[in-house]
């Protein structure tokens, strides 16, 4: 593995792997006719690369970028992203992926939030950056990724150096907003390093071995998953990440088989979906050793593994700490919602919301720290021009996630749910989380989301937002008995939906994350929505008949 120095920085670390690793594959992306960009596949050594980060990066400099510069990339999911940032990084331009699903409004609050210099923009995508720079206050150059060479507008500022160091921001990534406005998280080169080398040392299971190993991620690259978890693991090992252009339950294994995958990375929400399609003979005609990824249900966790040959290895982490914690070692605890033990340099506690210590197998929110002594090290260097935000995620030298989890006597960390996602109803903690879980095994249900409303009595109430599957009976009441009799059978009474609403969409991210926040208008009470089914009193029979 390339060692990471103390001077490291990924302008250097990138080419001297790529010197040592000349003739290995570096980036691929599965041949598609139906994409936009490189329908027939399009594969990249290391060598290769080498020349066209060069040339990327003798076009900034000519237009004075450096350090001091944030350009955002809205490039979608092509290879060509990596290159750019890799070129821009060793120039000390600190890179801003943009989402392509991104509204007008939405993509002008990054650009103004993160007060970018300039914009490389695909043509596909140029009336919606033109449509949102309408809305900001903020004008940054644009600049055509098909015309790139031409040159980049010169810089309005000049930049400090064009020398990093390991502190200089690579990258500004932003949180998806599931509570609001999306918080920008910078990222330095000696984090995103530190992140590669760590995910490249865990074994076990998730074993690299330098120069053999070809990493399918369907994930976006203006995510932590891809564009800095797996790049830069696969960069010090001298390993190809395969990039295609999003997840699709319908090429998934077809693009897995011909890229010659031997690692995955997934979603939770892409298991059912790939559980869902018919058996086939070639489930298990693929070269897969492991897949690592976060969210799998429990009661789906053992099913996957046994019909497609390999494990769902569970992990924990976030943009602003992804040296995940992982469950890689034999044996383990599949179907527990199970994702490793604190390591060295990964210290962590269970606290109650007094910031003490939950005993162990108690519900509490996890936090984090590198080390009594550095407990920032290699973490995220702070939010983006908000310092209470970030001082208030550090309280007590220790940072807060918001992820609630359990702890079992032999320290392993089991995932609840997210804090706020957390109902509570009639002194009852409710995960969202396990209502939803049961609920996605139902056959009639497509999608869920499970949400708190007020309730005058007990605090909370229990309401679950349902898609159908095509196919599924549409008498809502009887749906919704069906659905309630299901949970009310398979969990605690005060667990099941007092609320039940059926709808055809729910809003995700790029990522598959459910918008909670936007089911319903800002303001607006759930239930008075029109078709909300009231499922209270069958909930109030069941607890009058234990």
């Amino acid at each position: 593995m390339i060692p990471i120095q103390e001077d490291s920085t990924i302008g250097k670390t990138f080419f001297r792997a790529a010197q040592v690793h000349a003739s290995r594959a570096f980036l691929a992306v599965p041949a598609n006719p139906l994409r936009a960009y490189h329908p027939e596949g399009f594969e990249i050594s290391y060598g290769e690369s080498i020349d066209v980060v060069r040339e990327l990066m003798d076009v900034y400099a000519r237009g004075g970028y450096g350090l001091g510069h944030r350009i955002g990339l809205l490039l979608e999911n092509r290879p060509e992203h990596l290159l750019h940032k890799l070129a821009m990084n060793a120039l000390g331009v600190c890179c801003v992926p943009l989402n392509p699903d991104h509204r007008a409004r939405e993509l002008a609050y990054v650009v103004e939030h993160a007060r970018l210099d300039a914009v490389l923009v695909v043509e596909a995508l140029q009336s919606q950056l033109t449509a949102a720079l309408v809305e900001s206050c903020v004008q940054p150059a644009v600049v055509l990724f098909e015309r790139f060479g031409a040159g980049m507008p010169r810089a309005a500022q000049p930049a400090v150096s064009t020398t990093p160091v390991p502190d200089t921001p690579a990258s500004v990534l932003y949180t998806s907003g599931t509570t609001g406005r999306p918080k920008g998280c910078l990222l330095s080169h000696r984090y995103e390093l530190s992140v590669g080398a760590w995910y490249a040392t865990r074994d076990g299971l998730c074993t690299f071995e330098e120069g053999r190993e070809r990493l399918y991620n369907p994930l976006p690259l203006f995510h932590v998953n891809a564009s800095v978890y797996s790049f830069y693991c696969l960069i010090l090992t001298g390993n190809c990440q395969v990039q295609t252009d999003r997840f699709q339950t319908s090429r998934f294994w077809t693009e897995v088989r011909e890229s010659r995958a031997t690692v995955l990375h997934y979603l939770g929400v892409m298991v059912p979906m790939l559980l869902g399609q018919p058996p086939a003979s070639q489930d298990r005609a693929h070269r897969v050793r492991f897949a690592i990824g976060a969210g799998v249900e429990p009661q789906l966790h053992a099913l996957f593994e046994a019909r497609f040959g390999f494990p769902l290895v569970e992990i924990w982490g976030m943009t602003e700490m992804v040296r995940a914690l992982v469950d890689n070692q034999s044996p383990r605890q599949v179907g527990t919602r199970a994702f490793g033990r604190a390591q060295p340099g990964v210290e962590v506690r269970v606290v109650d919301d007094a910031d003490s210590d939950a005993p162990d197998g108690t519900e509490g929110e996890m936090v984090l720290r590198h080390s009594a002594t550095t407990p920032r090290q290699d973490f995220f260097s702070g939010y983006l021009d908000d310092e209470a935000a970030t001082e208030s995620a550090w309280r007590g030298g220790w940072f807060h996630t918001g992820d609630i989890v359990t702890r079992a006597v032999d320290g392993m960390l089991h995932f609840v749910d997210r804090r706020k996602n957390i109902i509570r109803r009639s002194g009852e903690n409710i995960a969202a989380a396990e209502v939803e879980a049961l609920l996605q095994t139902h056959p009639a249900v497509e999608q869920v989301a499970v949400l708190a409303v007020p309730d005058e009595i007990r605090e909370e109430e229990v309401l679950a937002c349902v898609v159908l599957r095509p196919g599924a009976a549409r008498d809502r009441a009887a749906i919704a008995r069906t659905l309630f009799d299901f949970c009310h059978a398979g969990m605690a009474y005060y667990k099941a939906p007092g609320w039940l609403w059926i709808t055809d969409r729910i809003p995700t991210t790029a990522t598959q994350k459910i918008q909670k926040h936007q089911i319903f208008a800002q303001g607006i009470d759930p239930r008075t929505q029109a078709g909300m089914i009231d499922l209270r009193e069958l909930k109030k029979r069941s607890t009058s008949a234990r």
